[in-house]
């Protein structure tokens, strides 16, 4: 498995799941993370998640496939 890091920003306690995986490219567009995750298979915290629009705050885990992004400060 491919462990990550992603790193907030200073002026936002968090990420939207949906912009997570465009930055991370894992989706190649906000459309393609929307369809990655109404298929299912990408899990926050161990548990599958469906909404696109999901705040990560520090210490989230997300887990797509082989990647494994930790969201850090």
């Amino acid at each position: 498995m491919e462990k990550r890091t992603f790193k907030l920003k200073q002026d936002s306690p968090f990420i939207e799941l949906i912009k997570l995986l465009k930055i991370e490219q894992i989706s190649e567009t906000g459309g393609h993370g929307k369809l990655l995750i109404e298929e299912g298979g990408i899990h926050v915290n161990g548990e599958e998640e469906f909404r696109k629009r999901r705040k990560l705050y520090k210490g989230d885990i997300v887990t797509v496939d082989s990647v494994q992004i930790e969201i850090v400060s």
